[in-house]
């Protein structure tokens, strides 16, 4: 006579493997992830905005004064020095190295490159008018560019340039990281650019953002 044993039911033993089908905490964290990166990537843009603010600034106060950096004590512009005198007549290479020697000292050549320097420098440390900094600091790196010119080997007196690198130097990093200043909207972290978007003005005319 067959005996057949029934069968004991299972015993859990509290011991399960994770469920494949979706619990909702996976989204969850995921868009958690994607928020952390949104706010970590603002903080970085604008932590980049206030040290390029800090250069602009930091250059048109030491021409100003003369703190005794790259401009002399007592040579300043409010001394009577010439922020442009300098380095104008020292251009010594490139398409328009007479022309900027015509520039050197002049009194709107001094005005207008304090003046961005100034503009540029207040508009990144406020987070405001990104857009117009971009342009007015991309000009003048383009002209700084040029005046130094890279591209050159020898000087118009023969001697060798030392330029390291041809294409891409400091001018154009700048100019590139104020542009991407303002395509990332980096004034609106650690700055005024949201309540600068909200003026009347501001909302009419997008190219004052």
């Amino acid at each position: 006579m067959a005996v057949h044993e029934t069968p004991h039911p299972r015993r859990h033993t509290g011991f399960h493997l994770p469920s494949l089908r979706g619990s909702g905490t996976a989204p969850a964290s995921g868009e958690a992830a994607t928020a952390t990166a949104t706010a970590t990537r603002a903080h970085v843009f604008a932590g980049v905005r206030l040290l390029t603010g800090f250069v602009f600034l930091w250059a048109f106060f030491d021409k100003t004064f003369g703190w005794g950096y790259a401009t002399g004590s007592g040579k300043g512009w409010i001394d009577g020095g010439s922020p442009t005198k300098g380095f104008l007549s020292g251009v010594a290479a490139g398409l328009m190295e007479s022309t900027f020697h015509d520039w050197a000292g002049a009194g709107w050549a001094n005005w207008l490159f304090m003046l961005g320097l100034l503009g540029v420098g207040l508009a990144l440390v406020s987070g405001v008018a990104l857009r117009l900094a971009a342009v007015a600091g991309t000009a003048m790196m383009a002209l700084m560019w040029m005046a130094e010119w890279p591209l050159a080997k020898h000087l118009s007196d023969g001697s060798l340039s030392m330029s390291p690198n041809p294409l891409v130097d400091y001018h154009i990093i700048y100019a590139a990281v104020l542009v991407a200043l303002a395509v990332a909207s980096a004034g609106n972290t650690w700055g005024l650019g949201k309540a600068w978007a909200q003026l009347p003005i501001v909302r009419d005319h997008s190219w004052l953002v």
